[in-house]
């Protein structure tokens, strides 16, 4: 099976540069990933985080598309209960305008941050209801695509004066909790294997198709399988690289919140955690694609294989700007 790349950016802040850097750091990357032929570039939105520092996708997407020529540029995704959707479809249908057969747009249902910063993105009224989210999906399609139906009160709003172009519309999970809903809308879907690798399953895709052709969609859907992947010339290097984020993960699970350690603080906390720590630690690394050139991509054939997804999108977290460039570069050798 042939395999497209591409990215899914969290903008870490990289402990090798200034906080404040994080955000041109991704610029940078997607300017070499669009050199290196990866196939889409898309940024993460998250609140109040120490590590992560896109609260605004919709800014840094329309950036980033102005700076690269090739490249598809999206949101993975706009954490959709926090907003409007027609402010939604407005603003990715502006970028649509401006950068043609260019633009993503990626949805999730998670908040993105904690339960005080959706509060506050809510003031002044309350967070969104849980079960609001597919009326929200129903809602945004229905203004990108003029689908709402002719009693809906806001049936007839016009989100530009030309109903085109609108941006690619995807729905992102985790563990298939949303995927009827996003066959049945005609979103395509991304799965997040890098949050849940234990309950990220092939048959969330088939959920998903079930639901898509049940519902008429006269295309195919898309299906794009994201993933942790860390690269380096051996594997050993890779598997201290990939020390960084692991235990980032580890400690949100223990409920500790610090910046990114370097790889050597890492193997000295590692030794000096209990021996059921070290197992969760062992644990969330092997749920990453992690090793070589050649071991990364064996595992990717593999998992592209398992889930019957021809495009992969790698998430790569690293302490350094340097080795995740690095990284993307060695990965992308093999496009």
């Amino acid at each position: 099976m042939s395999i497209k790349l591409s990215v899914v950016d969290q903008t870490p802040v990289h402990g090798s540069h200034s906080k404040v850097a994080a955000p041109s750091l991704s610029v940078e990357l997607a300017k070499l990933c669009d050199q290196l032929g990866y196939y889409r570039y898309w940024v993460a939105e998250h609140h109040n985080s120490v590590h992560f520092a896109n609260p605004c996708p919709e800014i840094l997407v329309a950036h980033i598309a102005s700076v690269t020529e090739r490249i598809r540029v999206g949101s993975g995704g706009v954490m959709l209960s926090h907003y409007s959707p027609l402010k939604v479809a407005e603003c990715f249908s502006m970028m649509a305008t401006l950068f043609p057969d260019r633009i993503d747009l990626g949805v999730g249902r998670a908040p993105g941050g904690s339960g005080q910063t959706s509060s506050a993105l809510a003031y002044p009224n309350a967070p969104a209801a849980a079960e609001s989210y597919a009326d929200k999906a129903q809602q945004l399609e229905g203004f990108l695509h003029g689908t709402l139906v002719g009693n809906h009160p806001y049936q007839g709003i016009k989100v530009m004066p030309d109903a085109n172009p609108t941006p690619e519309l995807w729905m992102l999970g985790s563990s298939g909790g949303s995927a009827a809903l996003a066959g049945q809308l005609g979103y395509n879907i991304a799965l997040a294997r890098f949050i849940d690798p234990d309950n990220c399953r092939p048959d969330i895709f088939a959920e998903h198709k079930q639901a898509w052709t049940n519902a008429g969609h006269k295309c195919e859907p898309n299906t794009i399988l994201a993933i942790a992947a860390i690269c380096a010339e051996t594997e050993h290097e890779a598997k201290l690289r990939a020390g960084t984020a692991v235990y980032r993960k580890l400690a949100a699970q223990l409920g500790q919140r610090e910046d990114f350690l370097t790889p050597a603080e890492v193997q000295d906390r590692y030794q000096q955690l209990p021996v059921s720590i070290q197992a969760a630690y062992d644990h969330i690394l092997a749920g990453y694609t992690v090793g070589t050139p050649e071991q990364c991509w064996d595992e990717m054939d593999t998992l592209s294989n398992a889930f019957g997804c021809d495009e992969l999108s790698l998430v790569t977290v690293t302490y350094s700007q340097a080795e995740r460039l690095d990284s993307y570069q060695l990965l992308g050798g093999g496009l």
